[in-house]
């Protein structure tokens, strides 16, 4: 399995390499010990979550008050573009985002590290996203950012068709940014 830095301080994408034959393929999906000389406690991850999203769909962009929560994030079934922006105060890389391809030919997945906001959006007709968490979901923790505020300028690779009331009412990244305490 590859190993690839993204630019931005934990946020790592690992590629496997698929057996493929007549039949299809096999690929792993997680390795303890490639995660864990990147850096990352396998053990950590305390729940696994899959949703379903139909072309166009866009969810997201979400994060986590508090110290927030890391994920492993892949697409089992369709195709996604990932996307993660860092949100952690003092980075040298506060703000910026980064894209990621994700579907089930490749078998990419991202490690996003606390301290993102994170969304997708679903570019074929069925999606199915899967992602392990460190922390069990706490409800009164969500943040969410207006997934097409201008300042962020996210870019969408397909018409959107739908997205949810929370993320459409989400906060701007301005009044975000203000809530974190970082000005500009």
């Amino acid at each position: 399995m590859k190993v690839t830095e993204t630019g931005i301080d934990g946020l790592l994408v690992f590629e496997p390499t698929p057996h493929r034959d007549e039949r299809g393929y096999f690929t792993r999906t997680m390795d303890v010990n490639v995660l864990a000389d990147a850096g990352i406690d396998p053990a950590g991850f305390k729940q696994e979550n899959q949703s379903r999203s139909y072309q166009g769909v866009v969810r997201g962009l979400h994060g986590r008050m508090n110290a927030g929560e890391a994920k492993l994030v892949r697409c089992s079934h369709g195709a996604v573009l990932d996307v993660a922006i860092d949100t952690r105060v003092g980075s040298p890389t506060f703000g910026e985002m980064r894209t990621f391809l994700l579907d089930d030919q490749v078998h990419r997945q991202v490690y996003i590290p606390r301290g993102f906001l994170h969304g997708y959006q679903a570019l074929t007709s069925v999606t199915d996203f899967c992602y392990r968490i460190d922390d069990f979901y706490g409800p009164g923790e969500d943040t969410t950012v207006d997934c097409f505020d201008p300042d962020l300028a996210v870019p969408w690779p397909a018409p959107v068709t739908i997205v949810s009331e929370r993320d459409r009412s989400g906060q701007s990244w301005q009044e975000y940014k203000r809530f974190l305490g970082v000005e500009g």
